[in-house]
């Protein structure tokens, strides 16, 4: 399942990888002197890994993958992007760290992988590229064992519709999924300066229809939890404070920023 939309992302994200590499913001050279790239709320609300299976779904080239390996994990990878893969999997021969890693549509890892894991974790910018949230919820929930835990860190579908050039917090796109929303690209988020031109196309789902989408596939959410801060400068309206996440600027009403999710698979409940 590819459609024209996410062909063009494929190709961009492919585009991206490289520039992400060699970028401030992913600092690759830290990461392989052994900086974990994961944050402090993912590490708090899922806790331990150690000597769990751990699925990543879009997992771009894998610094966060490697980081739950770091922490104990037995961790597999899957991305849609060929250069992504490339990059992981020479990471994995540089560090000498086992990872298994998948290439692929996420909607055709069905078709490459069939075990089930402890935990299946997915964070921070990735639902805006899925066209079929409900399907994504199928197939995460498909990969949690029974008894296992699916966890998502996410940007707040909410601070998706601010201009995210403009000076003031001001709406441009919408809350709600009215289609796929085509934007020029220019750079990339890692390296707004750098030589990549193309378009993306991108969706918007409310928190509810993920919440919803995710308890219709079998899960059972333990928690939902939104906060008023982000971990990049997305918007120049915002301040990095003493703890390292942006938080809107001083004059301007706390936001919606952040969410994220955890839910558990029921014991004695299978796979679709």
């Amino acid at each position: 399942m590819e459609n024209k939309g996410m062909q063009a992302n494929r190709r961009m994200w492919d585009a991206w990888a490289q520039v992400n590499l060699h970028s401030a913001m992913y600092n690759h050279a830290d990461f392989l002197h052994g900086r974990n790239t994961l944050h402090a709320l993912e590490l708090a609300e899922l806790g331990s890994v150690q000597g769990q299976s751990l699925l990543h779904l879009q997992c771009h080239f894998g610094h966060d993958t490697f980081s739950w390996a770091r922490l104990g994990a037995s961790v597999t990878g899957m991305d849609f992007s060929p250069e992504a893969i490339k990059i992981a999997q020479q990471t994995g021969v540089d560090l000498n760290l086992p990872a298994r890693f998948i290439c692929c549509n996420l909607y055709d890892l069905p078709q490459h992988l069939a075990e089930t894991f402890d935990v299946v974790f997915t964070s921070y910018g990735v639902l805006t590229w899925l066209p079929d949230v409900r399907e994504w919820a199928r197939i995460a929930a498909r990969y949690v064992r029974p008894g296992g835990v699916f966890y998502m860190a996410e940007y707040h579908p909410f601070s998706m519709v601010f201009d995210d050039e403009g000076q003031r917090v001001e709406q441009r796109y919408p809350y709600f999924n009215e289609g796929a929303i085509v934007l020029p690209v220019d750079g990339t988020y890692a390296d707004r300066a750098a030589d990549v031109h193309g378009e993306t196309y991108e969706w918007s789902y409310p928190l509810g229809e993920v919440i919803s989408a995710l308890i219709d596939a079998g899960l059972r959410i333990q928690f939902v939890h939104e906060f008023p801060y982000t971990n990049y400068p997305a918007f120049p309206w915002l301040e990095q404070r003493a703890d390292g996440n942006y938080y809107p600027q001083p004059g301007i009403p706390s936001l919606p920023l952040t969410f994220s999710i955890k839910a558990v698979k029921p014991l004695g409940e299978g796979n679709e």
